[in-house]
């Protein structure tokens, strides 16, 4: 059994994929404490694989994003496994502060300055941008580097930050800015 938040069907609306059709896991609880979280983590409830894939399967998107809350915390290869059998490409949002099975198709890690970063293996990176140096940052092995903003309210300076940091590409939430989920 996995706990999960919600399961829905939307655009893709931060990084890479931005506007892609996807069904989004998003599961709950976390092992980090971000201010800026966007998940109820006492929100969820207990569904088995065979009821995970049977709500993916009411949707025609190919991609699923697994998000959470932390999503590292409920997956197992059984789970991708399951998912791939169904034809579908896997995301996942993680901070990377565990383990991924493998198969996972696409990975965004978004590492929090606090929390030591344990993957070898990542397609993307976003960070929430809140007046951190991003230097630590560009370490990681992808060349793929999102910067988002926290808020509306750091918009013009997340801007700002990326003209200077040109390595960096801007992510706004652009589900939030056209009213969907």
């Amino acid at each position: 059994m996995r706990k999960i938040n919600e399961i829905f069907y939307s655009l893709q609306g931060e990084g890479f994929h931005t506007g892609t059709p996807a069904v989004f896991i998003r599961f709950s609880g976390c092992n980090l404490k971000c201010p800026f979280c966007d998940t109820q983590h006492e929100n969820g409830v207990l569904m088995s694989d065979v009821e995970i894939i049977n709500e993916i399967r009411k949707y025609p998107a190919r991609m699923v994003i697994l998000t959470g809350g932390e999503p590292s915390l409920w997956i197992d290869q059984q789970l991708i496994d399951l998912l791939h059998s169904e034809g579908k490409y896997i995301c996942i949002e993680t901070n990377g502060t565990h383990e991924l099975p493998e198969g996972i198709d696409w990975i965004t890690c978004s590492p929090k300055q606090e929390a030591p970063v344990k993957l070898m293996r990542m397609d993307e990176i976003k960070i929430v941008y809140q007046g951190q140096d991003l230097e630590p940052y560009e370490t990681y092995p992808t060349d793929r580097l999102f910067l988002q903003p926290c808020s509306c309210k750091n918009i013009k300076e997340t801007v700002a930050c990326v003209m200077q940091h040109p390595k960096w590409r801007l992510s706004l939430q652009t589900h939030k800015f056209i009213g969907i989920d």
